[in-house]
């Protein structure tokens, strides 16, 4: 099969919200550097650019590269006496800000070790934010990867060894768009329902979220009026 920009293997670069499960941004398209960048811009645009923030990620180099990009700030150092050229400025992070990777080791199918690093913060810093977690105690990436399950049991385009895979690159990138963000909005997710007057009340990621009070229809998905998002090139 031909291998170039629009044809061969499509990735699915998300980004979620572990406590509440919503999908913060996807940007689907080849594992390149320019799409890790796009999509870590999109997280800090949704997130109004907090910076006291836990992220996590597998070992994908270019991730780290991105959240440096989009979080860091070049700090001017001082001169130093005498002749000489001034020194550049130094990237700097946050220091409320942590990522942490996570590479799994298979055997036969099998995760047989779990590596887990902090890139960047401090180990004080990260135990922290791990314990105003309600959802987790571990640095992992578990919620993304059951995410993606849920995703190919309702794209079909998706589903492994099947003939239903997507011929066209245009309409296989919409139908991403439009199924995934459609699960923050109309997929109630068990783990999210609430007791209510008694009665278990069904929750989706946006209502848990606080970005709307009730589960929508279908119709109200597609009718709801999208605004385009703005994303700087890398």
């Amino acid at each position: 099969m031909r291998e170039d920009d629009e044809h061969g293997d499509n990735w699915d670069h998300t980004a979620i919200d572990p406590e509440s499960r919503l999908l913060l941004a996807v940007i689907p398209g080849k594992r390149t550097a320019k799409h890790c960048c796009q999509v870590v811009d999109e997280v800090k645009q949704r997130t109004g650019g907090r910076t006291d923030l836990l992220l996590t990620s597998d070992e994908h180099a270019p991730y780290q590269t991105a959240i440096a990009q989009a979080y860091g700030k070049d700090v001017i150092q001082p001169k130093k006496p005498g002749p000489g050229r001034p020194p550049k400025p130094k990237r700097e992070m946050p220091k409320d800000l942590c990522y942490a990777t996570v590479r799994k080791t298979r055997k036969k199918g099998r995760v047989v070790e779990v590596k887990r690093t902090a890139v960047f913060g401090t180990l004080e810093l990260l135990v922290l934010w791990l314990a105003r977690l309600i959802v987790s105690i571990f640095i992992n990436t578990s919620f993304v990867e059951r995410l993606n399950a849920t995703d190919r049991g309702q794209n079909a385009r998706k589903s492994r060894k099947s003939y239903r895979f997507s011929k066209d690159w245009n309409i296989h990138n919409a139908m991403t768009y439009f199924v995934s963000y459609s699960y923050n909005f109309y997929w109630p997710v068990r783990t999210l329902r609430i007791q209510d007057n008694g009665k278990w009340r069904a929750r989706t990621p946006a209502m848990a979220a606080g970005l709307a009070n009730h589960v929508w229809t279908v119709r109200e998905w597609i009718s709801f009026p999208a605004l385009p998002v703005t994303v700087k090139e890398c």
